[in-house]
């Protein structure tokens, strides 16, 4: 049965990606200073004002306005901003509930992890394919001063049942200077941005992969004075595109005692090692915590009869191999370090500069 999939990614001039940039340079700076820091400060924005609000529990001293500066300097905003600021510490019931000896779950939360072997990243080709062609659009944008840094993509995918075998379409949205026509912009963000990334796919272009690029027409107004952002709108980017389900709670902004991040992290560890080993082809863990407990509250894996072994076999694997502990997640995989602005563009998974990526012996 042919099948389509479709996802996307979006750039960091995105305001709700600006946003979660943002929040996790808060956090990164925070972990520096502070590795037991206690932090989920968000931020919103719209025009030229930045509102900055959350909890935060930490020796450190923290710049939030500076910070924000750097990252929107960065960006290519070349406007002052008005920053507004509402963030206190984190309520002492939830912080009694969640440090003691061995750290517990800051929330409670469901949260999903998944992995396939149809790309070398163990990740769906869909969103794999959107990732890589807005980093590349980042890095040619940086290099011009007619484009700018608010993008976005999708990729679709046609699949034969579970084998991918063509690349359907391309959508690409490019902010850009007034003065380039449609043409100009088409031919500069195919050569350019597209091409490179497709010659990693021969096999996957067919006669009738389709490009459409700019197809608003106009693209002149953009980031924070095309659109309002904030911080967790943009889990599905974040994720699996779509094809993995995610647990409704947002990373960005987070430290490592939220099992909505951590957990999500380890979720996606477990699977990639589940699939990376040879047990499955395809494979999901659900996990559930619940506030203040140590240990999770349930466990499920599914591999959609891509299993190469007995599910008992697997399951036998995961206990004597991995601990979905929250104190042990953060233990494992070394998430007091300021690890998280990096994660804000460009997808959580399916990098490998990151430990949850790492394929476990």
């Amino acid at each position: 049965m042919i099948r389509i999939v479709t996802s996307e990614s979006v750039n960091i001039g995105h305001p709700d990606k600006t946003c979660d940039t943002i929040a996790d340079a808060f956090l990164d700076e925070a972990l520096r200073q502070d590795p037991n820091s206690q932090m989920a400060v968000e931020c919103a924005i719209k025009n030229d004002k930045l509102f900055i609000y959350g909890e935060a529990t930490t020796k450190a001293k923290i710049d939030y306005d500076k910070i924000a500066r750097d990252v929107l300097k960065d960006i290519g905003y070349t406007n002052n901003f008005t920053i507004v600021k509402e963030i206190s510490e984190q309520s002492p019931d939830i912080n009694q509930a969640v440090v003691k000896e061995k750290l517990r779950a800051n929330d409670q939360g469901i949260v999903y992890g998944y992995a396939t072997a149809e790309t070398d990243e163990y990740m769906p080709l869909p969103i794999t394919i959107a990732h890589k062609i807005m980093k590349k659009y980042d890095e040619f944008r940086r290099k011009t001063k007619t484009y700018f840094a608010d993008a976005k993509n999708q990729v679709s995918v046609l699949y034969d049942g579970k084998k991918p075998i063509e690349i359907g379409t391309i959508l690409v949205s490019v902010s850009h200077d007034e003065k380039l026509s449609k043409e100009e912009i088409r031919n500069t963000i195919v050569e350019n941005v597209i091409s490179p990334i497709l010659a990693e796919y021969p096999l996957l272009l067919g006669n009738n992969t389709n490009f459409i690029i700019n197809p608003s027409g106009k693209f002149t107004i953009w980031g924070s004075f095309g659109d309002s952002g904030c911080v967790g709108r943009k889990i599905v980017v974040d994720t699996y595109g779509g094809v993995g389900r995610v647990g409704g709670g947002c990373f960005s902004s987070k430290n490592a005692t939220k099992v909505d991040r951590s957990g999500a992290y380890y979720a996606r560890f477990v699977s990639k090692n589940i699939v990376a080993h040879g047990y499955a082809d395809e494979c999901e863990i659900q996990v559930s915590y619940g506030i203040g407990l140590s240990e999770p509250i349930s466990i499920y894996i599914e591999c959609f009869d891509t299993n190469r072994k007995p599910m008992q076999e697997i399951l036998k694997y995961v206990d004597e191999n991995f601990n979905f502990s929250p104190d042990n997640i953060i233990k494992e995989l070394d998430l007091l370090k300021p690890i998280y602005k990096q994660t804000a563009c460009y997808g959580h998974f399916g990098r490998n500069e990151f430990p949850w990526e790492k394929i476990k012996n």
